[in-house]
């Protein structure tokens, strides 16, 4: 983050504006709209800017910039067309800490102007840290276009409750519920119709009607990695939650997207190391939901393939805990379409199984014998550390060792990578190249079309090299 966005007070703050044009006009018109105390410094102004401070309580200095006239202002802007005076502003103001803004020449500002969609008390801030002030004034226009104008008075209204609110309900995470149901109440279509007593009247039988607020958790999932795969109702979820109990498989980009302020607790598990028992999982989304939270159980993938969202619903059910399933796009399907393999395909894939490589201990052994049937895929989820004892049973209950096999390691991420071979080499591929979990394993003849479907689509970012023991992307 090169620049820290923030919103300042300027009422009655003084503001010193070092230059006379028409580019000073521009920002001495926008420093008074914040109705901060203006000085311009030049040794002429323009008619606009002399009408301006005849109509406005603004001081007009007549005279050539000096360090000492910075004495006294919290911020400074420098408007000329002289290069040097314009640096002459910046080394002063840099030297007595003061916030200096040089116009168009971003390198020596230490704040900048964004771009602004107005509707006061709300306002929204755009900035390309002044790389593209063409682009945020387009993504401002866009912004203008979406956003209603009867959000100010929305916002107006709402802040005449708001140390009521506080009285009612004594936690922020309450509070919080309660503004999210205004939000979504007929409140919101009473002020844009212009009836604001009425809103207001309905407003108030909210507050005095409104219970306890009640836990919910929602179990969702967010796909393999690819923050663009994540579903509009999941990312709708995540941005209500109080908490966020996640996995280690779920990325970064994904987790950037929950709540600013909600609490995060990991219950990451990797192959070999579960840094929480699933037993304690569940107690903790028991917990939090029985304290009235909002709690999203994000995890990687879909949560009722191979992720546990089955026993976590259950237990939750058994509790009497409401709760809410997010279908998420399982590995399978977006590790496969990024890596150019269809999982069936009428030349060479008739079924599709999917396989976990990872069991609970004493589990029912794996009906090998349908598994090695040719003419279908198999999608194998967290077989990586049982790759051998795979190659081993298929190839013992008669898959050719010939069938071709893929390995996607953080598939649909920006690193992700696509490792092929055969079947008889599986477990070599995985030892040579070091594959590390999150990877699916695709066994069946459709691993084969990786080499003419990896450039396209979503899998411009791949490639295979043809090579005597893998193919790698």
């Amino acid at each position: 983050m090169q620049y820290f966005p923030i919103f300042t007070k300027l009422d009655n703050k003084p503001v010193l504006i070092v230059g006379g044009g028409e580019v000073a006009l521009r920002k001495a018109t926008a420093m008074l709209k914040a109705s901060a105390k203006l000085t311009l410094i030049a040794p002429e102004f323009c008619t606009q800017l002399e009408s301006l401070a005849q109509a406005q309580e603004i001081t007009l200095i007549r005279a050539e910039f000096n360090a000492e006239q910075l004495k006294g202002f919290m911020l400074v802007i420098a408007a000329t067309d002289s290069e040097t005076v314009n640096a002459q502003v910046q080394t002063a103001a840099d030297e007595q800490n003061i916030f200096v803004n040089v116009v168009d020449d971003q390198p020596k500002c230490s704040f900048i102007f964004p771009s602004i969609v107005d509707r006061s008390p709300v306002t929204i801030a755009i900035s390309s840290a002044g790389t593209a002030p063409v682009l945020a004034r387009r993504l401002r226009e866009k912004l203008e276009t979406l956003i209603p104008q009867h959000i100010g008075p929305l916002a107006n209204l709402v802040g005449r409750f708001r140390s009521q609110v506080k009285q009612r309900f004594s936690h922020f995470a309450d509070r919080r519920q309660f503004w999210e149901q205004v939000f979504d109440s007929n409140v919101v279509s009473e002020v844009q119709k212009g009836n604001e007593e009425q809103a207001y009247t309905q407003l108030q039988q909210m507050l005095n009607d409104t219970p306890a607020p009640k836990g919910e958790v929602y179990v969702i999932g967010a796909g393999p990695g690819d923050p663009e795969l994540l579903t509009l109702k999941a990312l709708q979820l995540m941005q209500q939650a109080d908490v966020v109990v996640y996995d280690y498989l779920v990325s970064d980009e994904i987790m950037e997207l929950v709540r600013r302020d909600a609490d995060l607790i990991c219950v990451g598990k990797r192959a070999g190391d579960h840094s929480v028992p699933q037993e304690r999982t569940n107690e903790i989304l028991v917990e939090l939901a029985q304290q009235g939270k909002k709690v999203c159980r994000i995890k990687g993938g879909d949560p009722f393939i191979y992720g546990r969202g089955g026993e976590e619903a259950q237990v939750l059910a058994e509790h009497g805990v409401s709760y809410q399933i997010v279908p998420g796009i399982t590995a399978a399907a977006g590790c496969s379409a990024y890596a150019g393999i269809p999982l069936t395909h009428r030349d060479h894939a008739q079924s599709i199984q999917f396989v976990t490589g990872h069991c609970k201990k004493d589990g029912q052994e794996l009906d090998w014998q349908s598994l090695a049937k040719p003419n279908q895929t198999l999608a194998i989820y967290m077989g990586v550390m049982k790759s051998p004892d795979i190659k081993a049973q298929l190839i013992d209950h008669g898959r050719s060792p010939t069938t071709p096999v893929a390995i996607v390691e953080n598939g649909t991420r920006k690193e992700q990578r696509v490792v092929t071979g055969t079947l008889a080499q599986l477990d070599e591929l995985v030892t040579q190249h070091n594959i590390q979990s999150p990877a699916l394993l695709i066994v069946g003849e459709v691993a084969s079309l990786h080499r003419q479907l990896a450039w396209f689509g979503n899998t411009a970012q791949t490639s295979s090299l043809a090579q005597p023991l893998t193919d790698v992307a």
